[in-house]
């Protein structure tokens, strides 16, 4: 049974602390929760699959929204990937962790974000051996007001049209996980801001 708003707070709050451990959903192939894990122990392998979220938001010119993450990550620093990602608290709803996450790493707010369906995938991190086996919720919207992100979660962001996407993927190195996202979201993306995603 999902948790309520307010132990969901206490959750995130307690979490939040240097001295607490971040805990994961963990899911079954349909998506439903089994249980709980720490977020580095789901994460080692052959990895244990959880659930985790991915927003893509755009501009108005229709241009996604990238970050370079930040140095100091310990899983896939300074790799490109899409607007945010992350993982629910447990009990937490994926929308609600989604917009809480966007704030959090970009200092803004989401507009008309909506899901854009599921995907399961198990992909291993090559520097660091890290496993990502997770059953991921997709977002997609519209980005509003100045970002002003985290510098200990992004190194840096850039607007790119499908064209400046297909350069920075052949020039620079991406998540593991970001193509298969960007497969799976396309069809809402093309809803959203049409083009040619």
């Amino acid at each position: 049974m999902p948790m309520s708003t307010s132990s969901v707070a206490a959750r995130a709050a307690s979490a939040d602390r240097a001295d607490a451990p971040i805990m994961l959903e963990l899911v079954d192939e349909d998506g439903a929760t089994i249980g709980t894990a720490e977020k580095l122990s789901a994460h080692r392998a052959p990895g244990q699959l959880h659930r985790a979220f991915s927003v893509f938001l755009f501009d108005a010119e229709g241009r996604m929204l990238l970050q370079r993450r930040a140095l100091g990550k310990y899983h896939s620093p300074g790799v490109w990937s899409n607007t945010c990602c992350g993982h629910p608290y447990p009990g937490e709803e994926p929308f609600a962790a989604a917009a809480r996450r966007v704030a959090e790493e970009l200092g803004t707010a989401p507009d008309l974000m909506r899901a854009a369906g599921t995907v399961r995938y198990h992909h291993r991190d090559p520097d660091s051996e890290l496993v990502e086996q997770e059953y991921n919720h997709l977002f997609v919207g519209m980005g509003r007001g100045d970002l002003k992100p985290d510098p200990e979660e992004i190194a840096e962001t850039v607007f790119a049209d499908p064209a400046r996407l297909e350069q920075m993927m052949a020039q620079h190195t991406f998540s593991v996980w970001f193509p298969t996202v960007l497969d799976a979201v396309r069809p809402a993306v093309r809803e959203l801001v049409g083009g040619s995603w």
